[in-house]
């Protein structure tokens, strides 16, 4: 389900850290992802907020298979 079928109430959003730890990875490297796009996320103030799901389906559509 896309993130702007659900209503805004039901969507969860993470900060930067929290991606960074479910996807084992930098903060640096989640500020690359949004600033280049591959990773949808809102403003808020001077920070970013991602969608929980928008997490989830990058990960699965990255997600690549070893012959």
């Amino acid at each position: 389900m896309a993130i702007n079928e659900r209503p805004l109430s039901e969507v969860r959003f993470l900060t930067v850290a929290e991606v960074a730890t479910l996807m084992r990875v930098s903060k640096m490297t989640v500020y690359r992802l949004v600033h280049g796009g591959e990773l949808p996320a809102i403003r808020v103030g001077r920070s970013f907020r991602v969608p929980e799901q928008a997490v989830h389906d990058y990960l699965r559509d990255s997600y690549v298979e070893t012959a």
